[in-house]
């Protein structure tokens, strides 16, 4: 397993040793239930796809399913397949391997700008900032569910402090905790890493219960992201999620994400495993 001291390593994709183009490699972190965080995949196959798209375009979608818990001792084997490069999009697949078995796969898709029309769902208003918060999990918790030792901050804004937003919903500051380079490509890779830590929270919280309470099996099942700006990853932003259904053991969550100045960032979408030990 690599060494990993920041988002940024975390990012960093090294090339593959045979010489294949569109194959590289990313580090794991440790985290003590033994499986890798949902958003480590997340952020390494949106470097790895946008490694082989042109600089001008930007990654604007990113679904992903994820088929088998990830084991944080060994690193992981991302496979790019290139397919299509037109005028305005280029679209990529993304296998996760590792130990020869797949244990995600995403799609992802680049376009240029352009010009249409414009509108977007406001934040919340008058939410606290991050400074009145402690972070959720100690930064130097090596076993912490989501801070992946310490790689990013979550400060979640209690529900009697928000006026006006409907009861279930989610509420928190997020961002990564150590600086990053300015390159946009990391910082899109970046808040896909941050998506998978809070947003299935109103999953849930609606019923008494989160990803530590015994006698419930969770996971994360499957994971949308479209982006709509730039933005600086290592910058508070504010998450905001709810959860429309919850049926048969799944449970839908729907996420956006503002800048502090109250910019939609870019809106979420997963689907949790949560289902009650028989």
């Amino acid at each position: 397993m690599s060494t990993v001291g920041s988002l940024a390593d975390l990012l960093t994709l090294t090339g593959d040793p045979a010489g294949r183009p569109d194959v590289a490699t990313g580090p794991s972190v440790h985290l003590t239930g033994g499986r890798i965080y949902g958003g480590q995949i997340l952020g390494q196959a949106a470097v790895a796809a946008a490694r082989s798209a042109t600089r001008d375009r930007r990654l604007h979608s990113l679904h992903a399913y994820f088929l088998r818990p990830g084991d944080v001792e060994a690193d992981v084997e991302f496979e790019v397949e290139r397919f299509r490069d037109g005028r305005s999009f280029s679209a990529r697949a993304v296998r996760a391997v590792q130990a020869g078995k797949v244990i995600a796969t995403a799609t992802a898709s680049f376009t240029v700008d352009a010009r249409g029309p414009e509108h977007e769902t406001p934040p919340p208003t008058d939410v606290p900032g991050p400074e009145e918060f402690e972070d959720r999990f100690p930064a130097d918790l090596p076993g912490g569910p989501v801070t992946s030792e310490g790689l990013m901050q979550v400060r979640r804004v209690p529900g009697e402090l928000l006026d006006g937003v409907p009861p279930g919903t989610g509420v928190s500051w997020l961002r990564v905790r150590h600086r990053l380079p300015d390159d946009p490509v990391v910082h899109r890779a970046a808040l896909a890493y941050l998506s998978d830590a809070v947003v299935q929270d109103p999953v849930l919280d609606d019923h008494g219960l989160d990803w530590t309470t015994t006698g419930i099996a969770t996971a994360s099942l499957d994971h949308a992201m479209w982006w709509y700006r730039d933005t600086r990853a290592d910058e508070w932003l504010l998450s905001v999620s709810e959860s429309p259904v919850a049926r048969t053991a799944r449970g839908l969550a729907l996420g956006r994400v503002y800048t502090r100045a109250g910019d939609l960032v870019a809106v979420i979408g997963q689907e949790v495993l949560a289902r009650y030990d028989d």
